[in-house]
């Protein structure tokens, strides 16, 4: 056995005295009846190339120059939002909205532990981000939110823009518990 044969887990084999040596896998599911080579792999190689073709086709279709559909965007005026979080993570991670939304978050936690959701700009989460408040009092786009509780939070969004709404209790944001939400232009 060859040390190239040995590191890829084949070994030689020679059918009879004087025949050439070959490379044959060195389990038996390689093998077929008679010890020779299986001649399955063409059958996978060719699947892999259809299944990488028909992937290739649909990026292409994608990369047509239509932009993706986008859902519409909530509002404007008063709406409510249901934010899951479950194995401490924000279910949706995407919230699409027209400026001049009062948005209400409804925010039902049904992890073992504390959470948070705090909404704003940069400046409101560096001001959080040590997570050194253990409990929020009643504060616009802010609110603690027990284990296996629900609590609300309102906020009003009047500039188009990216805002994040995220828990900065310690380690919860490093984990990826944020998301944003999109305030588009109100329609002219």
């Amino acid at each position: 056995m060859t040390p190239a044969s040995a590191a890829v887990g084949m070994r030689q084999s020679a059918d009879a005295p004087g025949a050439s040596r070959r490379s044959v896998p060195a389990t038996p599911e390689g093998l077929r009846r008679g010890g020779r080579p299986s001649r399955r792999w063409p059958w996978l190689v060719a699947s892999a190339a259809v299944a990488v073709g028909v992937a290739g086709a649909g990026f292409a279709a994608g990369a047509d120059g239509r932009e993706d559909t986008q859902p519409p965007a909530l509002g404007p005026g008063d709406v409510t939002v249901e934010l899951h979080v479950e194995h401490s993570l924000f279910e949706p991670t995407e919230i699409r909205v027209v400026e001049g939304t009062r948005l209400r978050f409804l925010v039902d936690n049904d992890d073992p532990i504390n959470h948070e959701l705090i909404v704003g700009g940069p400046e409101v989460h560096a001001r959080h981000a040590r997570g050194t408040e253990a409990r929020h009092p009643s504060v616009p786009g802010e609110v603690s939110v027990g284990p296996n509780r629900v609590g609300v939070t309102t906020l009003r969004f009047d500039e188009p823009g990216t805002f994040e709404f995220a828990c900065h209790l310690p380690g919860h944001y490093e984990y990826g518990m944020h998301g944003v939400v999109e305030v588009a232009p109100a329609p002219a």
